[in-house]
């Protein structure tokens, strides 16, 4: 018997220059506002996935900026509360592990998953499941607040794809994670 191979993954992110996602209290005013004319790759990564996979709290923050950002792009969840009975149609909970849960999509047919929010990004690196990531700085110092990247279990390697950098300061920066993408 076969088994079916797991999805590609991959992150596309924005920290402050000091690595935080957010301010310790989840707020994200210090992020630029949103450039109709550059949108730093967004819309064609977005295009690139099938299934967007979050965290909780990471939804919880979505759903207080009103409109459902993600269009029609399948959103998963990761939680063991229950959601709000209002839910966008195309978003479901789950409460898997990420191994278990990419092994799941891929049987539904899945190429490329989009992993978001902290805690759960840390998840998937811990497990070895994240593919790519694409991390945009915004020259700003936080000093304290949420840490993009966690404790791990041993060094993850990194293979440095591409750096862009955009007139407003932003530098994007676009990396393979694995075993494969570099010095061990």
């Amino acid at each position: 018997m076969t088994s079916t191979p797991l999805p590609e993954t991959a992150v596309f992110i924005a920290t402050s220059l000091d690595g935080f996602i957010a301010r310790p209290d989840g707020r994200l005013d210090w992020l630029p506002e949103p450039d109709e004319a550059e949108d730093y790759g967004y819309a064609a990564f977005m295009a690139s996935v099938d299934v967007l996979v979050m965290g909780r709290t990471t939804f919880d923050v979505v759903r207080s900026f009103g409109a459902w950002p993600y269009g029609g792009t399948r959103v998963v969840v990761l939680t063991r509360r229950p959601l709000p009975d209002d839910l966008p149609p195309t978003a479901s909970g789950s409460s898997l592990e990420p191994e278990p849960l990419l092994r799941q999509l891929g049987a539904d047919g899945i190429q490329r998953v989009y992993v978001d929010g902290g805690r759960t990004i840390q998840r998937f690196l811990r497990a070895g499941l994240i593919g790519e990531l694409i991390v945009t700085r915004v020259p700003v110092l936080l000093g304290e607040g949420i840490p993009l990247f966690g404790t791990l279990p041993h060094d993850v390697p990194l293979t440095h794809v591409e750096t862009k950098s955009f007139a407003n300061g932003l530098v994007q920066s676009r990396y393979h994670v694995g075993p494969d993408a570099g010095v061990t």
